[in-house]
């Protein structure tokens, strides 16, 4: 399957279901994303944020949501299937998996369970954002498509964001200009009184 350009992660964390010293139940569970606010970088000292809007998934495609490893080879679980429930409430959206169904979904809890695997993340797609000058903040107004959730053996780093830094990056730029801009003009202005005070 071609990669999605646009296609975008970010990192969740995972909940085994099972109580310690019971038998594993196999299901995974905890929130692919939520609507706090969180840091994506820094550029010269200043934080560039992100939040998902609360209603950003009302209209996002969750019809089949798979669940993979590190978001790639095989499938374990799919919502299609009935293995894999997600919904949003008023924290965020919601994953429940199940991986009892087959002997290697089975493995790759026990992996989870290990700590091989210590976090998950989602990839996505973006119908509309925006960004909030005055806070540095994107805010993901609307998600297109949730393709899958996976446990990842590394976190996801936030300077890969490519969709994300693509958009603040011309945020950045255009403060920069603008910044340069009123400089060049107090500049201009200084020379000016300077000039009438010569004359003077």
């Amino acid at each position: 399957m071609a990669s999605n350009p646009n296609r975008e992660i970010r990192m969740m964390q995972l909940t085994l279901r099972t109580a310690e010293g019971q038998e594993p139940d196999y299901i995974v569970e905890g929130y692919a994303s939520t609507f706090d606010e969180y840091t994506l970088f820094s550029v010269d000292g200043v934080d560039y944020n992100e939040r998902i809007d609360p209603h950003a998934f009302d209209e996002a495609d969750m019809t089949d949501v798979v669940f993979r490893v590190d978001h790639e080879g095989p499938v374990y679980a799919r919502s299609s299937a009935g293995t894999v429930k997600i919904n949003t409430d008023e924290h965020g959206l919601h994953q429940v998996t199940d991986l009892s169904r087959t002997a290697r979904s089975r493995a790759i809890y026990d992996e989870i369970a290990a700590g091989n695997y210590p976090q998950m993340s989602f990839a996505f797609t973006v119908a509309e954002d925006h960004v909030e000058r005055g806070t540095h903040t994107r805010v993901i107004d609307r998600i297109a498509k949730v393709y899958d959730v996976s446990p990842v053996c590394f976190p996801a780093n936030p300077n890969t964001f490519l969709t994300a830094r693509s958009l603040i990056d011309g945020a950045i730029e255009q403060e920069r200009a603008e910044r340069l801009e009123a400089e060049r003009r107090e500049a201009q202005r200084e020379r000016i009184r300077n000039l009438l005070e010569v004359s003077q």
